[in-house]
Formats: structure tokens, sequence, C-alpha cells
């Protein structure tokens, strides 16, 4: 059973375009993790081009969590539980809505709705407003309201930090303090969407097997990362970044339309 199990992993690397396009993924989620924080949100996107996007979040959602676990130790001390609190409140009913979507709409409708959440990102960077600063705390019911839309985005695309961020940026808070937030909210969030991907059974051994495979690569692009993070102008890179993701919400949006209407 265990060595079919490996096998039918190692059958799916045996897909050239499975194989890019994995690496590729798992590729943007370890830079994320070192400091190129918008490039994480091409993950799920890029990897939906090639398996339904359920499953393409199932096979990242372990090694996202992992390197989540390690991010919040790091910065245990220096969190904003209320800030916690009020978000994955929210985070609990958009991740419940999502698992309604994916349950029982079709995989075109959700590659579609994938590379709309993806699209709404790309085009918010470039003609959104900045959230205003504010010296006070928001109030609890916006926190619940974006720890919402970024659960249900988290559990459909791993695209829950937009809507994380428009919360908590505006409030300034410290460097360390902010980061640390960030990594125990998502710590807290993919352990909450675990559940979901239980119950939709996509933690199959062939998915979780798929995952450990992956996994080197993530700890190794977190070191290349940090390597890079200190060499790249972070402004060129986003830019590529958001091109990029502008990219491949088109090409979802486009698959997901033709099959709806197929």
């Amino acid at each position: 059973m265990f060595g079919q199990t490996i096998s039918a992993a190692l059958a799916t690397f045996a897909d050239p375009a499975f194989s890019i396009v994995a690496c590729l993924a798992v590729t943007c989620l370890g830079l994320s993790k070192s400091g190129f924080a918008g490039i994480g949100f091409l993950a799920t996107p890029l990897f939906a081009l090639v398996v339904p996007p359920v499953q393409a979040a199932a096979i990242l959602l372990p090694i996202m969590l992992l390197q989540d676990l390690i991010s919040a130790y790091a910065y245990r001390h220096t969190w904003d539980a209320w800030n916690v609190k009020v978000t994955v409140s929210g985070a609990v009913f958009g991740i419940g809505v999502a698992w309604l979507v994916a349950a029982f709409f079709s995989d075109a409708l959700v590659r579609l709705i994938v590379g709309l959440i993806a699209l709404v990102f790309a085009l918010n960077h470039w003609f959104g407003r900045a959230p205003a600063a504010r010296k006070d705390r928001p109030p609890a019911a916006q926190g619940v309201l974006w720890g919402a839309v970024s659960g249900f985005t988290g559990t459909l695309a791993n695209a829950g930090g937009p809507p994380f961020l428009i919360h908590l940026l505006p409030q300034r808070l410290e460097k360390l303090m902010f980061v640390g937030t960030m990594a125990v909210y998502f710590v807290a969030l993919n352990s909450i969407k675990l559940v979901p991907f239980f119950a939709l059974g996509q933690f199959s051994p062939e998915n979780l097997a798929t995952s450990a495979a992956l996994l080197p690569l993530a700890v190794a692009t977190n070191m290349v990362g940090l390597w890079l993070v200190r060499r790249t102008p972070a402004e060129l890179f986003f830019r590529l970044t958001y091109v990029l993701v502008l990219l491949i919400a088109l090409g979802l949006i486009w698959q997901g339309a033709r099959a709806l209407a197929a």
C-alpha cells in the first residue's frame, strides 16, 4: 500500500508540465516566507493551471503550515493577540463558506473564482487606494469582516494575505509586532483549513506524498530567498510578481469560463 502510494505520487512528477509548475509554485512559497511576501500569492493559482484548484491548495497547505510554524516560533514573543482573535473569528466563517463552494460547485466554477480572486488582487494593487493610517484600533467588526474574506480567499486560493493586510497595515504596528502577528494568524488560519480539506477528502496518501516530495524544495528556496532578498531590488521584483499574477488570473478565468460554456 505504502509503495503504491509513493509510486502514484512519483508518477505525477513524470508529467513535465506538472513537475515544472509544482516546483515553481513551491519556489514562490519558499521565497514568500523569506521576505518576498507578495510572490506567495502566485503559488496556488499557478499550480491550479495543471491540477484542480482545491487539490492544488491541499498539496501546498502542509508545506505552508510547517513554514508558518517556524515563523511563529521565531516571533512567539512579539504578536498582537487582539488582532489575531478578531480576524480568526471571522476566518472560521469564511473558511466554512469556501468549503461549501468547493464541495458543491464544479471544478470549472472554482477555477473561475480563483482566477477572479487573483485578478482583483492584481488590479487592486495597481488601481486601489492604500488604506489610511490610524492610531487607534479599528472596530472589532471590521477585523471580523476582513478575517472572513481572508478565510474564504485563503481556502480557495491560499490568498488570505491581502484581506488580512487591509485590516492590519493601517494600524502601523512596530515591525516585529507586525511580522509576528502575521505569522501567528496564518498558523491559526492554516490549521483551521485542515478541517475542510480533510472533509473534502483532499489529504489522500497521494497528495500528502506529493507534499512531502516538494518539502525539501520549499526549505531550499527559503534559504535562496534569504540570500536574494538582500540583493534584488524589491520594487522590480514585486512589479514582475503582479504582472505574473495578472497573466495567471487570465489563464484561470479562460479555463473556467471555457469549461462552463462547454
